[in-house]
């Protein structure tokens, strides 16, 4: 008999849950980082319990990768707390995703924009950010959250070209969004950078992604003590194993079939899991913290 998910009353849009395979079925995607449509089951990007209450009320926020996953899930719980978001995506086959997110963000009141950007280009970043001053005239949010992960057997294996793309991709281009963004930016606005529990743990299998997130976890600590005095906080959060389309995209379809049982609480995350954490250091409840990193990683134990 296959175990399941026990089951809780956030998981799915219904009011009662879904019985849910605690062993996602085999399955891989031949596209980098991926999409939503071929995954079984979908990411769950939205918690129809969480109620907003205006905490981010007319903010603008860009929300880098916010097409699907934990960017989508973020986009969401911003719009219900009353912002209006910039999701700036990486190729043409993820508008599906983009604009399903879109059309969420728009149902719940708020403005959203969609770019297709290639943010390794420090020309693209630029343009962003002038697109959303332009439009919304302001910019109060900066979510860095777009990430490539490439597994390899061994250091040997890593190309030079593969190292290269993923830290342009994880860690310069967080670099390029905040330095176009920062003239924006004002007394008690918020940058918040993904990162991931692997810097904190090592993987034998992620050599150049971990060590891309570790420089993101450096970044944040150095950039929020940088901008201490202009009371622009900056923070990060670390997912552990999140359903999200960087999964099926990077790890065979044999690893995807245990992918997150290993951690405590012996299942992956839904990707509106995190959002709460990505609402709590955008607005003025975090108003005390600035270079510290939340860890949404189902009760593995790390040391900050």
């Amino acid at each position: 008999m296959q175990e399941k998910y026990p089951k809780y009353p956030y998981f799915g849009v219904k009011e009662t849950c879904e019985e849910q395979l605690i062993s996602f079925p085999p399955q891989e995607q031949d596209i980098h980082p991926g999409i939503e449509g071929p995954m079984e089951p979908k990411p769950i990007i939205e918690n129809p319990y969480y109620k907003g209450s205006k905490k981010l009320k007319d903010k603008v926020a860009i929300i880098t990768g916010g097409d699907s996953g934990i960017g989508a899930a973020v986009a969401i719980a911003f719009a219900k707390e009353g912002a209006n978001v910039v999701i700036p995506y990486f190729k043409k086959y993820e508008t599906e995703d983009a604009f399903r997110t879109k059309k969420r963000v728009e149902e719940l009141g708020q403005h959203c924009l969609l770019y297709i950007a290639d943010l390794k280009e420090p020309t693209h970043c630029e343009y962003i950010v002038n697109e959303t001053v332009k439009q919304f005239g302001t910019i109060d949010i900066l979510v860095n959250n777009h990430a490539v992960q490439y597994v390899q057997e061994s250091l040997l294996d890593i190309s030079i070209e593969q190292w290269e793309e993923t830290f342009k991709t994880n860690i310069h281009s967080f670099f390029y969004m905040t330095k176009f963004a920062l003239p924006y930016l004002k007394e008690g606005d918020s940058i918040i950078n993904t990162t991931s529990v692997v810097p904190y743990e090592g993987h034998e299998t992620l050599i150049d992604y971990t060590s891309s997130k570790g420089a993101v976890v450096a970044f944040t600590r150095s950039l929020s003590q940088n901008l201490a005095e202009q009371k622009i906080r900056v923070n990060a959060v670390a997912p552990g194993p999140i359903w999200t389309p960087l999964i099926p995209s990077s790890f065979s379809a044999e690893e995807v079939k245990t992918f997150g049982t290993d951690v405590p609480l012996k299942r992956p995350g839904q990707p509106f899991e995190l959002a709460p954490s990505y609402v709590y250091l955008a607005s003025d409840d975090s108003k005390y913290v600035t270079g510290q990193v939340l860890h949404v990683n189902g009760g593995t134990m790390v040391s900050s």
